[in-house]
């Protein structure tokens, strides 16, 4: 009688193209784009992607991250839709103007949140201006028009029995404001870090911290993705915020690890990075926080109409799955 010998054949996993599995991490799912373009800009809010780039927090989760820099969440919304992009940080008003006109967009992630001493009007030392009071006339430098600048001025300038009709705001891009106010051009100017840091050693002073009384602890900016990729590629998503939510945990519990990064992605060198006032990284993304921005944005005209950011946001991710077999069991 003749024997056979049976072979052990291992079948190797297969992965359908476009997709890929993390070997480093057995938990790890399938994701349906292992290679995701994600759109950032070189500030603090971006930190906690940085910072999960360089830990290797997206490689456990299957992911390849190609970074890109964009000027700002009016840039990247279009390649999100046109399907340039897959992800970017977005500022929340931003975000949410564009989605009530019809681009219609997903949160995945919050990101960044003001702190105390994070957003600024500032004048010249020797400035008349003493309060947003005697700001009637005057010229306010802004990063944006119809953004996160103009609209908490607006609510500073109304704290002070003002509206932006007292005022003239003009467009003028950060890295430009402080020869805009040394020079005279402006008489105030609606600033962040690392500008408030150095028109400061050079004896500009606070007028307002525009992220206090209604907007304090304001929602500042989270990631975002279109419609259409969040139908498509809930798997990579959720991979995305695993590895992202690692990061922002280690970000809002230590300083120094944002301190570390910033060198890294912005022309923040390390001591002005130990020097800056940052604001907060929060760890969830909620619906109350958020809904604050689109209603404070309807109250100034910034929305025809009321926004429900909760149709706007996706469920967080939990626990990664450990893939099936072919069989539905688990190994």
């Amino acid at each position: 009688m003749r024997r056979f010998l049976h072979a052990i054949v291992l079948l190797p996993l297969v992965v359908a193209p476009g997709c890929a599995y993390s070997s480093d991490n057995p938990a790890t799912t399938v994701v349906e784009k292992g290679h995701i373009v994600v759109g950032a800009m070189p500030i603090p809010d971006a930190a906690p992607l940085y910072i999960a780039q360089k830990r290797g927090f997206f490689t456990a989760e299957g992911l390849t991250v190609d970074i890109q820099a964009v000027q700002g969440a009016g840039y990247a919304i279009p390649r999100l839709i046109g399907g340039g992009m897959d992800i970017a940080i977005l500022n929340y008003i931003t975000a949410i103007k564009a989605h009530s006109q019809g681009l219609k967009l997903r949160l995945i992630a919050d990101s960044y949140q003001a702190g105390p001493g994070t957003f600024l009007l500032m004048v010249t030392k020797n400035s008349p201006i003493a309060s947003p009071a005697d700001l009637r006339g005057k010229t306010i430098a802004v990063a944006t028009l119809q953004s996160i600048g103009t609209l908490t001025t607006e609510v500073a300038l109304k704290i002070h029995g003002l509206t932006a009709k007292d005022v003239t705001m003009v467009e003028i891009p950060l890295p430009n404001m402080p020869a805009a106010l040394e020079a005279g051009t402006v008489d105030a100017c609606w600033m962040t870090e690392p500008f408030i840091n150095a028109v400061s050693i050079k004896g500009a002073r606070k007028l307002w911290d525009v992220m206090s009384g209604p907007t304090e602890g304001f929602p500042i900016a989270g990631w975002g993705v279109s419609e259409q990729f969040a139908a498509k590629h809930p798997k990579t998503i959720a991979a995305f915020q695993r590895a992202l939510a690692k990061a922002q945990h280690l970000a809002a519990a230590d300083r120094g690890v944002v301190t570390a990064i910033l060198p890294t992605y912005t022309k923040i060198g390390p001591e002005t990075a130990k020097l800056i006032t940052l604001g907060t990284f929060p760890t969830s993304i909620a619906t109350r926080r958020l809904q604050r921005v689109a209603d404070t944005m309807r109250d100034y005209g910034y929305l025809t109409a009321p926004v429900d950011v909760s149709k706007m946001l996706l469920p967080q991710a939990g626990p990664a799955e450990t893939p099936t077999t072919s069989h539905g069991a688990r190994p």
